[in-house]
């Protein structure tokens, strides 16, 4: 396969982190992300907190954008006071990622949002989110999982239509959910563990847990799919709509 789509991946920034001799701030992200993306015939390129009025244009080079996860949304961004079990803010990072996704759903950009990004999404499309709930984040440092239950008819339920045990790691989840968003898998407790905008919209797709951690690459796979660049042909007959990239 030549013709591999270019997806972005946001990353972490972090005031101190170690390598070899080095103790400096880094925009880093765990191996897992761009192996995945590779694993599911994409090619990645990473993208460090930036200035939002910056973000267009990165999604003007992009084929397709996976907003990864990381730290709890600021409780501001969607009208709350943090909740006592609420971490600390990155607010570079929520101004970056919004923008990236405001930007993204502006072009019609095929989007996956991952953990923090899933939330992000919702918080982006006005939805609110639970600031702390058990049994999703056991042990500290540690990825747990448990069972997801597709939503029929959905497409993350076209993607992977069985119940499947994921690799999790989080202590917020959604709660009111953002304009035009629908539910698209549960956890057995009822949590949202996935949502979409329906297809109408473009392929936007949002999950709790953290697919990089495990052995599935069929949701990656799916959105490095939709964002495989058309054939000239195709493109001159109709093909995804959108802004030329």
């Amino acid at each position: 396969m030549t013709d591999r789509p270019l997806i972005g991946v946001s990353t972490y920034l972090e005031g101190a982190a170690r390598w070899g001799v080095w103790e400096l701030e880094a925009a880093l992200l765990p191996a897992g992300y761009p192996r995945l993306v590779q694993q599911a015939g994409g090619l990645a390129a990473m993208l460090p907190p930036d200035v939002p009025e910056h973000a267009a244009a990165a999604v003007a080079r992009l084929d397709g954008l996976v907003i990864a996860g990381g730290p709890d949304v600021e409780p501001v961004r969607y009208g709350a006071e943090p909740h006592p079990r609420t971490g600390p803010p990155a607010r570079a990072r929520d101004t970056w990622e919004l923008a990236l996704i405001e930007a993204a759903l502006a072009a019609r950009l095929p989007l996956l949002g991952i953990c923090r990004g899933m939330q992000l999404l919702n918080v982006a499309l006005g939805g609110t989110l639970v600031q702390h709930l058990d049994g999703h984040a056991e042990v500290v440092g540690v990825f747990g999982g448990h069972r997801v239950e597709p939503v029929p008819g959905t497409r993350y339920a076209g993607v992977v239509p069985e119940a499947t045990f994921v690799p999790t790691y989080h202590h917020q989840a959604v709660d009111r959910l953002g304009t035009g968003l629908m539910p698209s898998a549960h956890a057995a407790d009822g949590t949202v563990e996935a949502l979409e905008l329906p297809s109408a919209d473009g392929w936007v797709l949002g999950v709790q847990w953290h697919p990089e951690m495990g052995e599935d690459v069929r949701v990656m796979r799916a959105l490095v799919e939709a964002a495989r660049p058309e054939p000239a042909a195709a493109r001159v007959s109709g093909g995804r709509s959108g802004p030329a990239r």
